[in-house]
């Protein structure tokens, strides 16, 4: 005796989608946005695609690949605004960095990924873009301006690893409160030097260093000639 249901034919299925890059990175950017960068992996995205994990080397070679990618496409949610157009190429440049950090700092995985992976995708490269357009309007050289983009980039990209990073670790508080008594409890006979500089050397805010590092990166490049290269 038959159950009366008719079996569906293969070819009345509906076809899968056709797999592409846009659409591996895409499901990338929600499983990371859910369950974190180190769920990211080409087992994971097969699962999610419907697909076997051998197909997605077709378009991404590797994880590390994958991972610039996504962060790539992170890279798209950066203000390269500067904010108002009336202000200075130096606060419009700060207002650009501030909000890639701010990227990053949702991100912790990502923003250590960051530190090391290298981007390609068209959100980094208007990124590289619009801080060389900015930067060069300091009237500094050409070369201070090429070599200057890959030290902000570094500093904004370390900063929002170890900011974000403390700040999703349970343990960071107590870890920097044993380092900050560590350091006033220092005897000026042995340590003379971190004696000297206390209170200065655990002051300020986040904010007020990551504003003070700006300024001695961007005054740094403008002023220090590049090795090689007569200005």
């Amino acid at each position: 005796m038959t159950s009366g249901r008719e079996p569906i034919s293969r070819r009345e299925r509906p076809a899968k989608p056709a797999l592409s890059r846009r659409w591996i990175v895409d499901t990338a950017v929600r499983v990371m946005r859910a369950e974190g960068l180190e769920k990211v992996t080409m087992r994971r995205l097969a699962k999610e695609l419907d697909t076997g994990p051998a197909s997605l080397y077709v378009y991404v070679a590797n994880t590390a690949e994958l991972h610039a990618a996504v962060l790539d496409a992170l890279l798209g949610e950066v203000d390269l605004t500067g904010g108002s157009t009336g202000h200075s190429w130096r606060e419009r440049l700060r207002a650009v960095l501030a909000s890639y950090t701010t990227v990053l700092f949702d991100h912790p995985q990502l923003a250590r990924s960051a530190l090391v992976a290298r981007p390609s995708g068209e959100n980094y490269l208007r990124l590289v873009e619009c801080i060389l357009d900015l930067l060069s309007r300091s009237g500094a050289s050409r070369e201070q301006v090429a070599w200057g983009v890959d030290k902000l980039l570094q500093d904004a990209t370390a900063t929002a690893a170890e900011q974000s990073t403390q700040e999703h670790d349970p343990m960071a508080e107590s870890d920097w409160n044993a380092t900050n008594r560590a350091l006033q409890a220092v005897d000026e006979t042995t340590h003379p030097a971190i004696k000297a500089h206390m209170p200065a050397l655990v002051s300020g805010s986040p904010g007020d260093r990551m504003s003070w590092s700006f300024d001695v990166l961007v005054n740094g490049i403008t002023h220090t000639p590049v090795p090689g290269i007569r200005g």
